[in-house]
């Protein structure tokens, strides 16, 4: 089944619980804050539908569609369709939305990989995960990632400090389990479904933890409250921040107070072991559309600072054109890693196809780590104007439209509206709080940096270059130890 933006909305109206800017939301569909990133959605439900678009976005099976970025993909074409999906979407948007569902359901694909962990613990949960993977490819909804945990002192177990500040089991029922505490995810309040799973090992060490939990949250679930940060959209004109007005994701603290996990919905619960293996497969295929996302990102910084260069003719400067290129070459590499990744894809444990792991977890890192500086070179290809134009009521205004006409008028093709409309674009996706936001939502929404980098370690194979210096250095095969070499 796929769903209209209109049942997307309906879905909403469940009676959650959300605050924003300390004020209770009761029409999130409708909220000033909210309303732009949830027709956001509700359009790439409708594109699901529109005849122009139907195909790239869904997939027929036994007579009924379904969404392409559900999909569970056992083919290369299978990860170029929703490549392609993804990037339909992003040009329809008109800016870079990371929380839509497609990239968080991968998460749920790394746990069924592990489903012989899972056995281990209780053939039940292996059946739950497997049961909700194809339950959301029929249902359709909007599926998020409840990951990241409130800090609290990080220098302590979670059971020597305040119990509650990482989410737990507090008792079992013969209904399901009663946990507590909270997340941080985006998109939260204005989703129907969270994949909630332990942040990087604060489970402890024991072979049994009540906080090594894996579980389905539904957003409307008694004791589910979501405490969202103030947006970015309605604090100033469409026509002076467009994308804060049209792409701000929210994001949610979660807060869990004793909140009802049917059995069904438990995904894994108390094996430590569990918990270690999400943590370090968890991204293997989310990894992809976030990386792509970026991509996306990377064409939206480029065209604003090469629209801003060939305006008034700098383009044709050598030093000008050595800082687009690095530019080009950040965005190439981005390209090239995801490319590579599909065309080295290797069997999952569990026999689906994910993307080559080392060069998908290297791409993460080129296209995340060049982000900041990227940046700041669009920024200084931009020039300082995006700093001191005045807002779009100036250049309208009797009084003071003329001289805007004439200082931001170039030539007959560059007009002062239009100059106007692009230094408003450039500020917005490099200078507002808006792009602070995101520069920092980019470096951290799937993990740290640290971890990220984690990833490449793990999944490189270092066999291949030992054994090439191994036979360049002339080494004996003992230095390869006992029973070390492959």
């Amino acid at each position: 089944m796929i769903r209209t933006g209109d049942e997307y909305r309906q879905s909403l109206n469940d009676g959650r619980q959300i605050w924003i800017n300390g004020e209770r939301v009761d029409d999130p569909c409708n909220h000033p804050q909210f309303k732009p990133v949830i027709d956001v959605r509700a359009r790439i439900y409708d594109m699901q539908h529109d005849a122009s678009t139907q195909e790239a976005m869904t997939y027929e099976e036994q007579g009924e569609r379904f969404a392409i970025g559900l999909r569970l993909p056992f083919e290369k074409q299978d990860w170029q369709d929703k490549r392609d999906a993804v990037d339909l979407v992003m040009n329809d948007v008109g800016g870079v939305v990371t929380r839509v569902g497609d990239e968080t359901i991968g998460e749920m694909w790394s746990l069924w990989d592990g489903k012989d962990i899972l056995n281990e613990i209780d053939p039940r949960f292996a059946t739950n995960i497997e049961r909700h993977i194809h339950q959301a490819i029929k249902d359709d909804p909007f599926h998020v990632s409840a990951n990241t945990d409130p800090k609290g002192d990080r220098s302590k177990a979670p059971q020597d400090q305040d119990p509650d500040m990482l989410v737990h089991v507090v008792r079992e029922t013969d209904a399901g389990i009663v946990i507590r505490g909270a997340k941080y995810e985006t998109a939260a309040a204005y989703s129907n479904q969270a994949f909630l799973k332990p942040t990087i090992a604060n489970w402890g060490s024991d072979k049994l933890s009540d906080y090594a939990l894996g579980c389905i949250v539904h957003m409307n679930a008694p004791g589910v409250k979501h405490i969202c940060r103030t947006g970015f959209a309605g604090r100033a004109p469409d026509a002076d921040y467009p994308l804060s007005n049209r792409v701000d994701e929210i994001d949610t603290l979660m807060i869990l107070d004793d909140v009802l996990i049917p059995w069904e919905d438990v995904l894994f619960y108390q094996h430590t072991r569990a918990a270690a293996f999400i943590r370090t497969t968890l991204h293997r295929y989310s990894a992809f559309p976030f990386v792509q996302r970026t991509l996306s990102f990377a064409d939206l910084i480029i065209g604003a600072a090469l629209w801003n260069v060939k305006q008034t003719g700098l383009d044709k400067q050598q030093a000008v054109q050595e800082k687009l290129s690095e530019l080009a070459v950040w965005r190439e590499g981005i390209d090239a890693f995801l490319t590579a990744s599909v065309a080295m894809a290797e069997k999952s444990p569990n026999g689906l196809l994910m993307p080559h792991q080392s060069m998908l977890m290297s791409g993460r890192v080129h296209a995340l780590t060049g982000l900041p500086k990227m940046m700041h070179i669009a920024r200084e290809l931009c020039g300082g104007q995006i700093c001191v134009t005045p807002d779009a009521a100036t250049f309208a205004a009797a009084d003071t439209k003329p001289w805007m006409d004439k200082f931001y008028s170039i030539n007959d093709e560059w007009i002062a509206d239009d100059r106007r409309k692009l230094l408003s674009l450039a500020r917005d996706l490099l200078n507002s709080d808006y792009a602070g936001h995101r520069l920092t939502f980019q470096l951290f929404a799937q993990s740290p940096p640290f971890a990220q980098l984690a990833a490449v370690y793990r999944n490189f194979d270092w066999q291949g270059p030992l054994e090439f210096a191994h036979r360049a250095a002339g080494l004996s095969d003992n230095v390869w130890g006992k029973g070390t070499r492959h």
